[in-house]
């Protein structure tokens, strides 16, 4: 298991410029950014063993991670 923090620009690498523009110019955009990086945080002090937390709680919260990238991920493409 890798215990690399997710972070956007690396999950959309291809898309820094747009991450950029619409955290600027979209308050949904910036709003689901926002939870992601903290989701992705929480989850990276879990899984270092800094913050800890049940297998459950953990897998609860890399679904909601994924749940924010993949509507991140849609409005990347619409832009």
């Amino acid at each position: 298991m890798s215990h690399v923090p997710h972070e956007l620009h690396e999950e959309f690498p291809e898309k820094t410029e747009a991450l950029h523009a619409l955290k600027l110019s979209n308050a949904h955009f910036a709003k689901l950014a926002d939870e992601y990086h903290a989701v992705n945080r929480e989850i990276h002090r879990i899984e270092t063993d800094v913050e800890p937390a049940s297998d459950e709680a953990l897998e609860e919260l890399k679904k909601k991670r994924l749940h924010l990238k993949d509507e991140i991920a849609a409005l990347l493409a619409a832009a």
